[in-house]
């Protein structure tokens, strides 16, 4: 699955569009490395978000095409 895809999915991000952006400007990295928006994401990837001075780090734990908004946080686990 694509990242952008799932940030927005998992709702982290909530517009893929705007997930778009962030990994356009370099904000998002998968496994330590600056992704593009297609890269693929795997389950155990850990993903970590800047937003201004906080950076945000979570653990894939499921991807899903699709899901409510009930069930969106079992998709990732933060990380210290």
């Amino acid at each position: 699955m694509r990242i952008d895809k799932f940030l927005k999915v998992s709702r982290i991000i909530k517009r893929r569009t705007i997930a778009n952006e962030a990994c356009d400007a370099g904000r998002v990295s998968l496994n330590g490395k600056v992704v593009k928006a297609g890269a693929d994401v795997k389950i155990g990837d850990i993903i970590e978000i800047q937003f201004g001075s906080n950076v945000t780090k979570v653990e894939v734990l499921s991807l899903q095409e699709s899901t409510k908004k009930e069930d969106a946080a079992g998709m990732y686990r933060a990380v210290e």
